[in-house]
């Protein structure tokens, strides 16, 4: 099986846990291309090639977000991309420390793939994304 190559838009506000997920990613070479957005509300930008800017190349098929950001959080940046025809297509995942039910079922209304709960053990994240590309092969993405 010839392996799908992911680009991947990671959309978070903490640079630490921006750090640790690019560390991580770098383990997995199927991570082709990793675009990083601090609020959901630069991502948008991103993805659209506002503000002066072309939209990303190569375009993102997989969205992972936090849900508690500054400027337009997870839950809000899910329902734009939702209305948006351009987007509505990628694949989401939610990576986050709200364990919330709220979020959760607001997230999973907006059609995500999967909510993880950000492990504080880097060998657990590790798993996580392990079977988080598995996932994404199997995947039409």
């Amino acid at each position: 099986m010839v392996e799908k190559q992911i680009h991947l838009l990671h959309i978070e506000d903490d640079s630490i846990d921006r750090m640790v997920v690019q560390r991580v990613l770098k383990k997995f070479p199927v991570v082709k291309t990793l675009y990083q957005a601090q609020n959901g509300e630069e991502a948008l930008d991103m993805l659209r090639g506002q503000k002066g800017k072309a939209p990303l190349m190569p375009y993102p098929n997989v969205v992972l977000l936090d849900i508690n950001m500054p400027r337009m959080n997870g839950i809000e940046f899910l329902k734009e991309m939702r209305a948006d025809q351009e987007l509505k297509h990628l694949v989401a995942f939610v990576l986050t420390t709200s364990g919330d039910e709220n979020d959760k079922a607001q997230a999973h209304a907006l059609n995500v793939a999967g909510y993880i709960i950000k492990p504080v053990d880097l060998s657990v994240f590790e798993a996580t994304f392990r079977t988080l590309i598995d996932y994404l092969q199997v995947c039409e993405l």
